[in-house]
Parts: C-alpha cells; sequence; structure tokens
C-alpha cells in the first residue's frame, strides 16, 4: 500500500492505481474537471501510478496546465477521426495552423472538401469515441525507433524535427492504432473531451474549444475575419520560402542560409509597413495614427519605422504616448488584489486627452503632458505642439484602438493599426506554436535586459498581463484600418540563447518552475542562431538589444 497525501489528507491506496482513479475520489474538492496530477512536485499525467508514499495535488481545465492538456487532446482526438474517416494522407496533411480566439484552425491542405457534410462526419466519429472513452496511451520510443515509426507512416515533418533532437527518447502518443507525437501532457482518454463543436471554415476546420474561464460552455465562434486574413498571409509567406516547421527551420540554420533570409523577412516587414504609410497618406484627412497591440509586439520599432515611411512621403509624423497621460498614481483604480490597474481605461485622464487632441486639430498650440512613473505625477515640461499641414501625431498605447479613448476626434482624423507577434511557424504539422509563448519569450529577455527583471517576475505577471490584453486590445482588432504582424520566422532560435539561462534560474520550489520547465522543453526544437545578422532597426533588435531606436 502506498500513503496519498491530499491538501492534508492522507488516504492509502495499493500500489499501482492510476492517478485518475484517486482524482476521481477527490473531484468535488476542485472547481473544475481534474485533467493532471502532481505527485511529490512533479507533474504526472493520470493514466501513471502510484508507486510509492507520495504528496499529490491536482491541476484542473481551469488551470493553464490542465487546459492546454485539454486543447491538445482534442486536436489530436480530431486527427484521429480525420485518420479514421479519409484516411492516413489526409491526417498526416492536416495542419494545425493557428488559434483564431477560443477557435484552432486545421487547414487540411486540400484532403478534404471542407463543408458542413464532413464536419458532421468527423463530429460523429470524434462523439464515438468520446463515448467509448477510448484511451490514449504513451510509450517512449528510442529516437531511431521513432524517427522510423513515422518515416514508415510518410510523416517527414516528425522525422526531419527529430533529426536535431539531442535526447536519445520520444514520448509517442498512440489512440486506435492511431500515432502522433505532441509536446506536453495529455488527457488519459477521448471521454474526457466533452465539450467541442466543429464547423467548415476556409480550407479545413475550426476546432472549437473551451476557454480556462468558462471549461464547459463552447461558445460560438467569434468571427475574425483580418486577424485569420493577416495569419494566412504570413502561413503562406513560410510556405513560399520554404519554412513551414521547426525542423525546416532548423535545415536552414544548418546550411548558412540565413543571412539571407533575415534579409528577406525584414524587406517583406518594411515593404508592408511602406503599404500602410501609402494607405495614411492617401486618405488626406488623417492626422492621428493610433497603435495598439498586446505586449512585446514591436509597438515602439514598428511606431519608429511608420514614422520614417510617413516621413519619406512627405509628412511629419510625432509620436505621443497615451501613457503620459496617465492620471496620478493616487488616483489610479485597483484590482481585485488591492493593485493598481494601470491597463484599465480608467487609469487613463481620457477627458485631458481628448481636450488636447481637439485643440491641436483645431490648430490650436497645446502643451502636452509627460508622466513621471517615479513620482507617479503627470509633468509639463515645455513640450509644445502645433500641427501644421503635414504633421501627423503617432499615438502608441493599449487602448488606441478603442473609440472610448479618442471619442471627441472625428473617425476620419483617426487610421487606427492593431500590431501583434503572430507566429505562424509550427513545430511539426500538429504541433503549433503559440503566439502567446512568442510574446512571452520576447518580453522575457527584454525585462532582463531593460529592467533587470527576472524570468520568474515576468512569468508571475503574465497572466494579469493577458487578463488586461483579452479586455483591453483584442475586442477592438477588428476595428483596425490595417494589421501588421510582427513576429519573424527566425526569431525564436535568436530569443533561445538569451533566454534559457533566465529559466533556468528558476528554482523548483518557485510556482512559476513548471511554466519555465514547460519553456525549455520547448526552445529545446530549436537550433540557437546570432543574431549578429540582424539589422539594428529590426523588430527583433527591441527585445536582444542594439536596436539603433530608443526602446
Amino acid at each position: 500500500m502506498a500513503v496519498v497525501t491530499i491538501r492534508g489528507e492522507k488516504r492509502e491506496y495499493p500500489q499501482g492505481t492510476a492517478y485518475e482513479t484517486i482524482a476521481s475520489d477527490f473531484q468535488e474538492s476542485y472547481d473544475g474537471m481534474i485533467a493532471i496530477a502532481m505527485a511529490n512536485g512533479k507533474i504526472r499525467e493520470l493514466f501513471k501510478k502510484v508507486t510509492k508514499d507520495c504528496t499529490l495535488d491536482f491541476f484542473t481545465v481551469r488551470d493553464d496546465i490542465g487546459h492546454k492538456a485539454y486543447v491538445r487532446t482534442a486536436t489530436m482526438l480530431m486527427l484521429k477521426a480525420v485518420y479514421d474517416i479519409f484516411g492516413p494522407v489526409a491526417a498526416q496533411h492536416s495542419c494545425v495552423e493557428f488559434a483564431v480566439g477560443h477557435g484552432i484552425y486545421v487547414n487540411c491542405r486540400g484532403q478534404i472538401k471542407a463543408d458542413e457534410e464532413s464536419a458532421a462526419a468527423l463530429t460523429k466519429r470524434m462523439s464515438e469515441l468520446v463515448a467509448a472513452k477510448t484511451p490514449f496511451m504513451k510509450r517512449t520510443y528510442p529516437l531511431e525507433d521513432a524517427m522510423e515509426l513515422f518515416k514508415s507512416r510518410k510523416m517527414e515533418d516528425k522525422e526531419r524535427l527529430f533529426h536535431y533532437r539531442m535526447s536519445s527518447t520520444v514520448n509517442i502518443y498512440e489512440i486506435d492504432g492511431y500515432y502522433d507525437y505532441y509536446y506536453g501532457y495529455m488527457l488519459p482518454n477521448a471521454g474526457y473531451v466533452k465539450w467541442f463543436d466543429l464547423i467548415p471554415y476556409e480550407n479545413g476546420f475550426m476546432l472549437l474549444l473551451p476557454t480556462r474561464k468558462n471549461p464547459t460552455t463552447v461558445e460560438k465562434f467569434d468571427e475574425r475575419r483580418k486577424l485569420f486574413e493577416t495569419m494566412e498571409i504570413s502561413e503562406e509567406w513560410g510556405r513560399t520560402v520554404g519554412i513551414e516547421t521547426v525542423g525546416d527551420l532548423n535545415d536552414q540554420i544548418c546550411q548558412g542560409s540565413m543571412s539571407e533570409l533575415i534579409l528577406v523577412q525584414e524587406a517583406e516587414q518594411e515593404r508592408k509597413i511602406a503599404e500602410i504609410a501609402r494607405e495614411i497618406c492617401t486618405r488626406g484627412n488623417v492626422k492621428f495614427v493610433m497603435i495598439a497591440g498586446p505586449s512585446s509586439s514591436g509597438k515602439t520599432s514598428f511606431s519608429h519605422r511608420l514614422s520614417i515611411q510617413l516621413k519619406t512621403l512627405g509628412k511629419s509624423p510625432h509620436p505621443i504616448a497615451l501613457d503620459d497621460y496617465f492620471v496620478d498614481r493616487e488616483l489610479t483604480p485597483r484590482d481585485e488584489n488591492g493593485d493598481y490597474n494601470f491597463e484599465c481605461l480608467e487609469a487613463i485622464d481620457v477627458k485631458k486627452f481628448n481636450e488636447d487632441m481637439t485643440r491641436l486639430l483645431a490648430g490650436e498650440k497645446v502643451e502636452l503632458p509627460t508622466f513621471n512613473f517615479k513620482t507617479g505625477k503627470r509633468e509639463y515640461n515645455g513640450n509644445y505642439k502645433r500641427l501644421a499641414a503635414d504633421d501627423i501625431l503617432v499615438i502608441e498605447g493599449i487602448h488606441g484602438l478603442n473609440d472610448k479613448m479618442s471619442y471627441a476626434l472625428p473617425r476620419e482624423s483617426k487610421f487606427k493599426i492593431y500590431i501583434s507577434a503572430l507566429t505562424t511557424l509550427n513545430v511539426d504539422n500538429h504541433n503549433r506554436i503559440s503566439t502567446t509563448d512568442g510574446r512571452l519569450l520576447r518580453r522575457m529577455v527584454r525585462d532582463a535586459r531593460t529592467r533587470g527583471a527576472t524570468a520568474r517576475r515576468t512569468i508571475e505577471m503574465w497572466p494579469s498581463v493577458r487578463r488586461g490584453e483579452e479586455e483591453n486590445i483584442f475586442p477592438f482588432q477588428e476595428g483596425a484600418d490595417a494589421m501588421f504582424n510582427s513576429a519573424q520566422i527566425y526569431e525564436l532560435a535568436v530569443l533561445k540563447p538569451f533566454v534559457e539561462p533566465l529559466l533556468f534560474q528558476i528554482p523548483k520550489t518557485a510556482p512559476e518552475y513548471y511554466e519555465a520547465k514547460r519553456l525549455l522543453k520547448f526552445l529545446d526544437y530549436f537550433l540557437s542562431m546570432p543574431g549578429e545578422s540582424l539589422p539594428n532597426n529590426s523588430i527583433c533588435r527591441e527585445f536582444v538589444g542594439g536596436s539603433c531606436f530608443n526602446v
């Protein structure tokens, strides 16, 4: 017998009892369906078994690690249904590309007719597997055997990925004869995927899943057409240059061809910035360029590069940070934990901002404020502005797309730009890279370089940052006049040598250790790439250093 301690309560279980069995005994004590176990501080999937006395706790689908396991399991379940109905070639070529809201877009690459009939057939097969509680089996293969397994199934993307793997073994999941590889943890059987929906979308399907906040509800798909099209353009560019997966990227790093690729992508981004500048100028009444995007999107570098392009077209851009309109510190609203909430709209003196901008639009001379973050006060230091005929104010801040921020300004005087690092590179066809992970790694490197912040602190703050984005940025992104994707296909290879030492500093006793371990495992797929070839105006320079801009 093994003594298992859960939240101070001790119980005895026969050795060999699955954590899933123990979880069922304690499910009522947890808010949300239990998804993952933690035994003696180590993450364990529920099909693992007790072998000795241990202290046990559980993560639910409301926790980040549990929700990721749910999404991962549902994705493999869908691909299993594709395998069963449309065959192994269709499953092999179906690519899990990116997330749009709470939907995951799976591009079938012409292998399946993306219509209601196909969606219904896949949903029916998935539901059958759920009802049967079909188990997921996990087996550790020697690296060479794993490569041979996927080679025999013509899954070259996985074979190429494992070519660069340092570990001598690979964990492979199997459900009823369908084999696949996933980085991260899986639920024990299909019966856990109780909530999902599948709808045809473009060249594939949108797999709709619950959010952490509402883990038992699948909401109606929130159409974000501009975001989808922006990401599809980036996907197509990756296919054009021959880099769709990490294995493709590693191949090019080994071949020594990255310097040219960097120049090509930098030129492509500059071309898009120039197009946005031209569009601004073709609208004769634009006086305010409003730029917003989530954390670590490269807004500052983008603003500088856009300003340069506007200058080539005869305009005189002037930067303004919405942060300079913060209310004085003692007037800042507080969140539910009693901490200052700098990300809500009420933290900005919206009335004063609109008064100043309206006066500028009327041709008046206005003294603009500067916020002193040390004293927590707004100051006036003689920064006077008057808009001439060719002047444009380039305004950056998280509320830039929200019309409540600029309610007094005529719509025709504003041009709104949404910017984000929309990662479209995949680990392999069935393992997408989260855009959130890319931005987190960017921020980690920048915070350490410019603020002396630890990776642990950045990870600790990240949930609060994400909540602010969900509330104040994402709801307004589709109202943008232009979208700009700041992600660079090679940037994770450049960030790797900067961020790994920061993550290794997080102790095992810290709550952030599990996230650090996940990110380190993720970075292990990439070969490192030196950043010397990056031009000094590259958006990536905003994070790793060496930018010609004041970032």
